[in-house]
């Protein structure tokens, strides 16, 4: 039997600093991660903006640097041919260039399910053909058919992009939906789904709306600081609509207190696991009764269930 290969710490190479970022503090490079955020959030915007300024070596939100330019693989479910053409041009002006100068490939398949063999080994073959810095999937509800807050069902799918990128060495952004109404629960854990997709990501970007137009950004990393609080706008400069730094936005509200049946909601969903209402009190560090009368508004109203003396939220 052979030993496996190790080395010192201090021999390990170290990375250039150079190499660091596929866009400078947003997404590091040959990261996967994704791109999150409540419906009409401007994930979209976002992703595309991402994918201009790879492609044209612009800064992204013509704010953060690109240190290269290189190809970008694009494919969007929800979206027709004829929108993202209109997107992407509108970005790419607002860039300072011409949606031709950029080389930018869409994938045109009307399906692509990440849950299938033969779809799997069809985007291989794409990625290893074209060879594209960046690959972007928008959105993942349209690109499976699993339960996706089983964990055993998402991470195969997670795995084959994990694995996708260090064959590749592509830069991955998967675009996904947070759960409505989340607002109380920090950006990745208001995810739709299983925790995996939190977990996964090298970098993740996280929308929310503030008001009607005033979008915040926060930015998390596995290796580097996170950032959040950065304020974007949708703006509109003729036939251009992008996204934009606010460089004077106004501070990100504060949530409201939590209600007692919103703190014990957001308990149960932060522990994974069944729990008893002793455990949840000393948690949340309020009155037993008052633990009482929410869980049982939660049984109630069908978002918890009590099995065995133990409480866990219905998955729905």
């Amino acid at each position: 039997m052979t030993a496996l290969p190790v080395r010192l710490a201090h021999e390990l190479d170290p990375c250039p600093e150079e190499q660091r970022w596929l866009i400078e503090g947003l997404w590091s490079a040959e990261a996967v991660g994704i791109v999150g955020g409540e419906p009409k959030c401007c994930k979209s915007f976002l992703a595309l903006d991402i994918a201009v300024a790879v492609a044209s070596g612009a800064p992204c939100l013509r704010r953060f640097p690109t240190p290269a330019r290189g190809r970008v693989l694009l494919f969007a479910a929800e979206d027709s041919p004829a929108v993202v053409r209109q997107r992407l041009s509108g970005i790419a002006t607002a860039s300072g260039f011409a949606l031709d100068a950029l080389d930018i490939h869409v994938i045109v398949a009307p399906v692509l399910r990440l849950d299938v063999e033969l779809d799997q080994r069809r985007l291989e073959e794409t990625v290893s053909a074209l060879r594209p810095m960046l690959l972007v999937l928008d959105p993942f509800v349209r690109l499976h058919r699993i339960d996706e807050n089983a964990s055993a069902e998402v991470a195969p799918l997670l795995d084959f992009l994990r694995g996708l990128q260090r064959r590749h060495r592509v830069a991955v952004v998967l675009v996904h939906h947070a759960r409505k109404g989340a607002s109380h629960l920090r950006a990745g854990q208001a995810l739709r789904g299983s925790s995996e997709l939190h977990a996964w990501g090298d970098s993740n970007l996280y929308l929310r709306r503030h008001g009607d137009e005033q979008l915040s950004l926060t930015v998390e990393h596995r290796a580097a600081a996170s950032t959040d609080g950065i304020g974007l706008v949708l703006h509109a400069d003729g036939d251009a609509l992008a996204l934009r730094v606010l460089d004077h936005a106004a501070p990100e509200p504060k949530p409201p207190p939590l209600s007692t049946v919103n703190r014990v909601e957001q308990i149960l969903t932060e522990a994974g696991c069944p729990m008893t209402q002793r455990e949840i009190r000393e948690l949340a560090k309020i009155r037993a009764s008052s633990v009482g009368d929410a869980l049982a508004a939660l049984v109630t109203d069908g978002r918890a269930a009590r099995t065995d003396g133990h409480y866990q939220l219905v998955r729905r």
